[in-house]
């Protein structure tokens, strides 16, 4: 079986802000362009994993820190060893900042017609608590560069929860964000992950993380305000204008399969799940003779299958479709005679709805969605 989406990852970053989990590494221009050598090599010896590509996803790190001759020998491997759908979606992640139009222009000769822009705050002092390196300034200038140089299809990322953060100041960045017209926003709850600075500044009282009230107020506002500016709230974090849904991201929730190259970089292929080192000079080196450098590789087990079709369905507000169930199902369901049964009680609760054939979160579910996800694996006797 093969997959029509790509995932490339691209780590380099000028610096990680406190928050942020995600594999990078600090930026040199050398090196990029070294890995961007290997980066081809594993596009070569991956290219048979796939069909047409109708989604190509270039993540990071900050992929518009590479210069133009870095994108061009990328896009040129990419079609010289696979085919694109004629109405493919071909994303790059950007950050204000590191944008301008010379570069603007190099991703749409190359064919890129979607950017996603992380923005996480119109308040400078927000972002300064972020560790971001660009201002608001920035960020909206981007924007106008981004759309007088023709690229009209961009989601921007904000973020909700931050130390200091009022709904004020809330209402600001999610107003500013939508007067710039995007076609999609995602907007995160900022959470403090293991092993990131903003972790250890709360262990250590430095810095406190803003009253759950407030953080599920922001949310929310969000959602209302969203969808009076037109945009269908279609995954818990992400609101798009219609027809501008993600289609790499609603992939990933339909439990979808995708090649992923790249150091740090994750692939679902043949029900298989695996992961590439985040050691980049491994990654050059194993690339450099020619060996795909994954380190980890596993089929999910009938449990593990089941646990992520749940968890990922149910981020998605139109939810699971009961009718479509994928065979891996009823014999996991431990005396339940069906998934709506075992959902019965949070129905009742109000958490879980039945909407067309579809089990979803209500509102009510949807603010505490982890806690009614955990709740369900429970009762299938999943935790």
């Amino acid at each position: 079986m093969k997959t029509d989406l790509l995932y490339i990852h691209i780590p380099f970053c000028i610096r990680k802000c406190i928050y942020c989990d995600f594999f990078s590494v600090s930026y040199d221009e050398s090196v990029a362009k070294t890995y961007i050598d290997a980066l081809c090599q594993e596009l070569y010896l991956k290219k048979d994993f796939s069909t047409t590509l109708k989604s190509i996803y270039i993540g990071g790190g900050t992929p518009s820190l590479l210069p133009n001759d870095c994108f061009r020998q990328l896009f040129n491997c990419l079609r010289n060893n696979f085919n694109f759908s004629s109405s493919a979606e071909i994303t790059v992640e950007a950050n204000p900042g590191t944008i301008n139009e010379s570069k603007i222009n190099t991703a749409l000769s190359l064919g890129v017609n979607r950017l996603s822009i992380g923005i996480q705050s119109f308040n400078n002092d927000e972002l300064k608590t972020l560790g971001r390196i660009h201002s608001s300034e920035d960020a909206s200038r981007s924007i106008e560069i981004i759309k007088k140089e023709g690229i009209n299809n961009f989601s921007v990322d904000l973020m909700y929860g931050i130390p200091g953060q009022t709904m004020d100041s809330w209402h600001n960045s999610i107003s500013t964000a939508v007067g710039l017209s995007p076609t999609h926003i995602s907007a995160y709850e900022l959470t403090p992950e293991e092993n990131t600075p903003l972790y250890k500044l709360i262990k250590s009282h430095k810095i406190n993380m803003s009253d759950e009230e407030l953080i599920l107020e922001m949310y929310n506002h969000a959602i209302d305000y969203f969808a009076s500016c037109g945009y269908e709230h279609y995954e818990i974090s992400n609101f798009a204008l219609p027809g501008f849904k993600c289609m790499h991201n609603l992939n990933y929730w339909d439990r979808g399969e995708y090649i992923g190259v790249g150091a740090g970089a994750h692939s679902f292929v043949n029900g298989i799940r695996s992961n590439n080192t985040k050691d980049i000079t491994g990654y050059i080196e194993d690339l450099n003779n020619r060996i795909i450098s994954d380190i980890e590789s596993a089929k999910p087990t009938s449990v593990e299958a089941l646990k992520e079709f749940i968890f990922l369905g149910l981020r998605k507000t139109e939810g699971i479709n009961i009718n479509e169930l994928p065979p891996f199902i009823p014999p996991l369901t431990r005396g339940y005679n069906s998934l709506l049964d075992a959902s019965k009680e949070l129905i009742d609760e109000g958490y879980l709805e039945i909407n067309r054939g579809y089990l979803a979160l209500t509102r009510k579910g949807i603010v505490i969605s982890n806690t009614i996800i955990v709740r369900l694996f429970e009762r299938l006797r999943l935790d």
